[in-house]
């Protein structure tokens, strides 16, 4: 363990062996910290916080703070931090809320960039990527390999899909369908993600398939429940197809078109 004599550790913290600390830090009394852990320098960890193996903290980062949540009355609640992650200088994380579970949950091997802030009661999935100055209100879902671009803000209770990708400077005030590209100030559909596939080795089949669910979805002229009729009768039954279906008939908040 390597310890800076200007960092602040309650003797209340759990901290792996090999856990790099730097100077000025201040670790709360009850963080959990992993093993392979390095914080830089001025990072505050504060609160019911626990962090997985090989994160890496950049200087001015606050981890763990109470929620930015009018009716947080001060109780118990947690920030769980996957392994792996990368955040970048001046990243606020907080944590959950009663009314919203409790938890914020942050997977693993996701990048935040500079300046990103997560609020209470988010869930963030696994190879994520927000971009400088993104932002994400309280109760956000981000599906694993999504990318949100810089200065984006995304509205509370908005769920993202799973290879999605925001443009930068975008706000979104409602869901984004899987496999997707949303862009602009309301945040609309510019077609499937296909860039973001093709790098991750999707099929041609897949891709092909998505093509047609998006043709029918949002380029023909049918009622959005026609389609979804046209969508089951004529579209292949591949696993990609179910899921952005069901996340498109699960949605509350409706989606970005």
């Amino acid at each position: 363990m390597s310890i800076d004599r200007t960092a602040i550790i309650h003797p209340g913290s759990e901290i792996a062996e090999d856990v790099e600390i730097g100077p000025f830090c201040t670790i709360g009394e009850h963080a959990k910290i992993g093993r392979g852990v390095r914080i830089k320098s001025h990072v505050s960890i504060d609160g019911w916080t626990e962090i997985g193996e090989e994160c890496v903290f950049f200087p001015f980062s606050s981890i763990g703070e109470p929620p930015q949540d009018l009716k947080f009355g001060g109780e118990e609640s947690r920030l769980i931090i996957g392994r792996s992650n990368v955040f970048r200088e001046f990243i606020t994380l907080n944590r959950g809320t009663e009314h919203g579970g409790g938890e914020t949950v942050i997977g693993d091997h996701n990048f935040f960039m500079a300046y990103c802030h997560v609020a209470h009661d988010c869930r963030i999935g696994n190879h994520v990527v927000m971009a400088n100055a993104s932002a994400l209100a309280g109760h956000i879902t981000i599906g694993d390999h999504a990318i949100i671009g810089g200065l984006s803000a995304i509205h509370q209770f908005v769920r993202v899909g799973r290879y999605a990708i925001i443009g930068g400077a975008s706000a979104v005030p409602m869901d984004v369908l899987p496999f997707c590209n949303v862009t602009g100030n309301r945040a609309k559909l510019h077609g499937l993600n296909i860039v973001g596939l093709q790098r991750h080795n999707f099929s041609e089949e897949t891709i092909r398939e998505l093509k047609n669910v998006y043709r029918i979805l949002f380029r023909s002229d049918l009622l959005m429940q026609q389609a979804v009729e046209r969508v089951s009768a004529e579209v292949a039954d591949i696993p990609e197809v179910r899921e952005l279906m069901n996340f498109l008939r699960e949605s509350k908040r409706g989606i970005c078109r």
